[in-house]
C-alpha cells in the first residue's frame, strides 16, 4: 500500500506522517513533496525514506543532491511523469493556494484515493467534479473536518439528500467574532493569526479570521456533496466541537461533532488502507458536552459573507475571482501593504473584475487564474 503526500512539511502533511510511522506499518510513504521548506522536507527524507521526493520552490534546489540516501529528488517535469505513469493507493494534496491545480489531473489519473484538504482545487474545479471524466479513475475523501463530517455522515446513514432542509457549516468565528468589522482596521498580522483554538498556517489562520474561509467551505460542499448553494449556510460556534449540521424537512436535526484534532479525518482517511474499524492507540478524545454554543452570523462582524451570498455562485469563474481576490489580499496584508479590512474591499472589486474566459478543463481553470492575476496590477486595488 502506497501513500503519496502532497504539502508533507504542512500541519496535515505532518500529522499523516506521524500517524503512519506510529500506527500504519502496512503504509509505504512513496512520494512526499513540498513548496519551500527544504530544511524540514530533508528531515523528513532522512527520517521517512521515501522513494521520492519534490521540492517546488526551484530557488530551493541547489540545496538538495539528485538522491539523499536511496531517495531520488524530482524535478517538475519527472514528478508529473511519474504520476501519470505510475499507480499509488493514497494521496493526500494539502498544498494550500490555486496552484495545488498543477497536479490536480496527473494526481486523478494516479491514485485511488484522494485525501482532499485544499480548498482552492475544489473552488476553482468543482464544477468539473461532476463530469465523469475527472473522478472516474480516483475517490475523494476530504480532509477538512467539516466536509469530512458530512462525508462520514452520507456514507454511514445512506440518508436520501431530497429530504434535506438546510446543511450548517460551523466556524469557529476566528479571533475577532466578538467585535465590529469596522474596529479592525489596525489589526496586525500576528493578531490575525493568532487562532484561539489551534494553531494553523497563516492563510487559514487570517481566512479563518474574515471568514473567507468558511465562504470557501460552502463552495466545496456544494461541489463535493452536490447539495445546493441556497440549502447551505453558516453558523458560528466557538466550541468548534459540532463540525456540521444537517437539518431535514421532517424538522430533526442531526449534529456532527467531535473532537477539533485533524488527527481524526486522516485517521479515517488512512483506515481505507486496513478496512476494518481501529483506533489510535493511548489516543483520549473526550468531549465537553457542556460547551455548545451557537451565534448567526453578523454582518457588523463578518461584511464578507453578506457579499459572497449575494454573488451569483451558479457561475463558477465568480466563484474563481472570489478566491483570487482572497488570496491576493490576504499576502498583501502579511507584506504590510494594506489593512486587515481592506482584505474585504480587494475581495469585492476583483470578484467585480469583467473577466468570463472558459473554465472547461483544468487547463482553462489554471490560465484563468493567471489572467486574473495579470489584470490586478490594472487596477490600484490598494492605497499604500
Amino acid at each position: 500500500m502506497k501513500i503519496n503526500i502532497f504539502g508533507s512539511t504542512g500541519v496535515i502533511g505532518k500529522k499523516t506522517l506521524e500517524l503512519i510511522d506510529k500506527d500504519f506499518t502496512n503504509i509505504k510513504i512513496n512520494l512526499i513533496c513540498a513548496k519551500s521548506n527544504y530544511q524540514l522536507l530533508k528531515k523528513q527524507i532522512y527520517k521517512y525514506n521515501p522513494k521520492y521526493a519534490f521540492l517546488y520552490d526551484i530557488d530551493k534546489l541547489p540545496k538538495f543532491n539528485y538522491k539523499i540516501n536511496k531517495t531520488k529528488i524530482l524535478n517538475f517535469n519527472e514528478l508529473i511523469n511519474y504520476l501519470l505513469e505510475s499507480k499509488s493507493n493514497l494521496t493526500v494534496l494539502a498544498i494550500s493556494g490555486y496552484k495545488s491545480l498543477y497536479f490536480l489531473e496527473s494526481i486523478i489519473q494516479n491514485t485511488d484515493y484522494l485525501g482532499l484538504a485544499n480548498k482552492e482545487s475544489v473552488v476553482s474545479a468543482g464544477h468539473l467534479f461532476k463530469k465523469k471524466k475527472y473522478l472516474s479513475k480516483t475517490n475523494i475523501f476530504p480532509l477538512d473536518s467539516e466536509h469530512f463530517s458530512l462525508y462520514d455522515f452520507f456514507n454511514k446513514t445512506n440518508q436520501n439528500k431530497n429530504n434535506i432542509n438546510k446543511i450548517l457549516l460551523t466556524a469557529s468565528g476566528g479571533p475577532f467574532y466578538k467585535r465590529k468589522f469596522n474596529d479592525l482596521k489596525n489589526i496586525t498580522f500576528s493578531q490575525a493569526i493568532n487562532h484561539p483554538k489551534w494553531k494553523m498556517g497563516y492563510k487559514n489562520s487570517i481566512d479563518s479570521a474574515t471568514l473567507v474561509n468558511k465562504c470557501l467551505e460552502l463552495i466545496e460542499a456544494h461541489y463535493l456533496f452536490d447539495i445546493p448553494f441556497k440549502k447551505i449556510d453558516i453558523l458560528i460556534h466557538p466550541d468548534a466541537i459540532v463540525h456540521s449540521a444537517i437539518e431535514y424537512k421532517n424538522y430533526i436535526t442531526h449534529f456532527n461533532l467531535f473532537k477539533n484534532d485533524m488527527k481524526i479525518p486522516i485517521l479515517n482517511f488512512l483506515l481505507i488502507s486496513k478496512y476494518k474499524n481501529y483506533l489510535i492507540k493511548n489516543q483520549q478524545y473526550n468531549l465537553d458536552y457542556n460547551r455548545l454554543n451557537f451565534h448567526k452570523v453578523k454582518n457588523d462582524t463578518f461584511p464578507i459573507y453578506k457579499f459572497f451570498n449575494n454573488i451569483d455562485k451558479e457561475i463558477p469563474q465568480n466563484l474563481i475571482k472570489f478566491n483570487v481576490g482572497n488570496e491576493y489580499a490576504v499576502n498583501l496584508f502579511k507584506n504590510n501593504k494594506i489593512n486587515y479590512t481592506d482584505i474585504y474591499k480587494i475581495i469585492k472589486k476583483v470578484t467585480s473584475l469583467n473577466l468570463y474566459s472558459s473554465v472547461n478543463t483544468i487547463n482553462d481553470i489554471i490560465n484563468y487564474h493567471e489572467e486574473i492575476e495579470q489584470n490586478l496590477s490594472k487596477f490600484k486595488l490598494y492605497s499604500n
